[in-house]
């Protein structure tokens, strides 16, 4: 009795801990677009409504699926993440659905599917565009039904489970092609959740430094309290393509090789070591003007980069083109022809 109420509650416990670590106010940003989705989190996750997570590898799209499920109303019942793109083709229907014993050749025993794995809680179809077309069907009537049919089996098992999916591609366009169902697109986008690129919100960057210098320090068992204005100077500007992964990634580095109270840029992995820092205006007095500031002049640089093409220059830094023009006109950056005019000597 004793065993049992320690083990009972260690399970507390750690579920308190899992609940505030994912809980939507511990999640990085306060950007505009950041804010969105959290408001978007907070209307959801009481429902059970279907959910897509859409945008770029290592925007923290399973993240964000932990938050709406550990605020819900199944919170108590398992989040069992899948990863689409990682199952063999073969065995996908048996590893979804499970299956029965003798139903292919290796299956000895019956097993549950992720299905029945995940009852009362969530189910989270990470790359869900990696499901095969012939299956997709079968995902379909699951999650409409609310019943699935194990390999080999004839009778099916009613399921009580909440369907998260995400992906980094452009599920319409797969419709378009052919390689997506409609009818299963429209089920799993009833809600639709984009997580918008580093190069979207650069006033989170800050937030995601100091953030992980803190993770890093526990783990690490050492004392750093930040970085210095240089490094985050390199930090706002660089073209994040790996997004918050590639950085998280960059902070642990620095953290093993910093020495000081600071990350300086000898820390730095030498593609970021080589860049230059781009400085402030002297008048910048807030943060919002050096973010002007260091937003006018990466943008500025870039376009010097790529010869004023201003499609390849939205390509790169990850914006569409509108918002590039808008940015051009809101930032007072001047074009070619007055860059060339400034730079002439005079006569």
């Amino acid at each position: 009795l004793l065993e049992h109420k320690r083990l009972a509650m260690e399970n507390q416990i750690l579920r308190q801990e899992i609940h505030r670590q994912y809980s939507f106010h511990n999640l990085v940003g306060q950007s505009p677009a950041m804010k969105n989705v959290f408001r978007t989190i907070e209307q959801v996750a009481m429902t059970d409504g279907t959910v897509l997570i859409t945008g770029k590898s290592g925007t923290g799209k399973e993240l964000v699926a932990r938050a709406i499920h550990y605020n819900g109303n199944r919170s108590q019942n398992r989040f069992v993440p899948v990863n689409c793109g990682a199952i063999v083709e073969t065995l996908f229907e048996s590893e979804l659905f499970g299956h029965r014993k003798g139903a292919f050749t290796g299956a000895t025993t019956d097993r549950e599917g992720l299905f029945k794995t995940a009852d009362g809680g969530t189910l989270f179809l990470d790359e869900v565009s990696e499901i095969p077309l012939h299956l997709q069907v079968k995902l379909l009537r699951a999650i409409e039904q609310k019943e699935i049919t194990p390999v080999g089996a004839t009778d099916p098992v009613r399921i009580d489970v909440r369907i998260i999916s995400a992906t980094n591609c452009n599920l319409a366009k797969m419709v378009d092609g052919g390689k997506f169902r409609d009818d299963l697109f429209y089920r799993l986008n009833v809600v639709d959740i984009r997580l918008p690129a580093l190069s979207e919100r650069k006033e989170d960057i800050p937030l995601f430094v100091q953030y992980f210098i803190k993770k890093y320090c526990v783990e690490m068992n050492k004392n750093v309290s930040g970085v210095d204005n240089e490094v985050m100077q390199i930090l706002v500007n660089y073209p994040w393509r790996g997004e918050v992964r590639e950085l998280e990634n960059v902070i642990e580095r620095a953290m093993i090789f910093c020495q000081s109270s600071f990350v300086t840029v000898k820390d730095l992995p030498e593609p970021l070591q080589e860049r230059k820092s781009f400085t402030a205006s002297p008048g910048s007095a807030n943060l919002k003007a050096v973010m002007r500031d260091l937003e006018r002049n990466f943008i500025a640089q870039q376009l010097r980069l790529h010869g004023y093409n201003k499609d390849e220059t939205a390509r790169t830094i990850g914006v569409n083109l509108s918002t590039l023009y808008r940015k051009i006109d809101e930032l007072e950056i001047p074009s070619e022809t007055q860059q060339e005019s400034s730079d002439s000597p005079p006569h």
